[in-house]
């Protein structure tokens, strides 16, 4: 289906250009919604998966909050907030510095990391949206991508 199909446009575009960045909102959109209800399953937010993404890919060393808001994909997310809720799921561990009271730092849990292997394990889900796109096709969206932020 064409972005004019899906979002039932009358007119044609302005240009290319207008059509190419409305095909990327429009797309982020759906592909959000099919991971977000997979993340609903199991009691997660995107933002929150973000974060244990992050705190796994620290490899067991402590984050600042500085560091986690950095990487975030969503850059208006309230961090501390997120945290606070990871904490109460028993998913991370906060930790104050004991040098610097202000300093928090944070590592995933073990719980946590069982959580994201148990999402890991749902590939398909990742598969599903993009099942069209062979790998040649996979790694030109990718190339394509990058550019685009380059």
């Amino acid at each position: 289906m064409t972005i004019e199909e899906s979002i039932r446009q009358g007119k044609p575009f302005l240009s290319e250009e207008e059509k190419a960045v409305v095909n990327l909102m429009y797309t982020y959109g759906w592909v959000s919604s099919k991971v977000q209800a997979m993340l609903k399953e199991h009691g997660l937010s995107l933002q929150q998966y973000n974060i244990l993404r992050i705190l796994r890919g620290q490899n067991g060393k402590p984050a600042p909050l500085t560091l986690i808001k950095d990487r975030m994909l969503d850059k208006q997310s309230d961090v501390s907030r997120l945290i606070e809720r990871l904490t109460t799921k028993k998913m991370v561990i906060r930790k104050i510095c004991p040098g610097d009271r202000r300093k928090v730092d944070v590592v995933i849990s073990e719980q946590g990391l069982e959580l994201l292997n148990g999402i890991d394990a749902n590939h398909h889900v990742l598969r599903a949206i993009t099942y069209k796109l062979d790998n040649n096709e996979l790694n030109e969206l990718n190339r394509l991508l990058d550019k685009i932020r380059s």
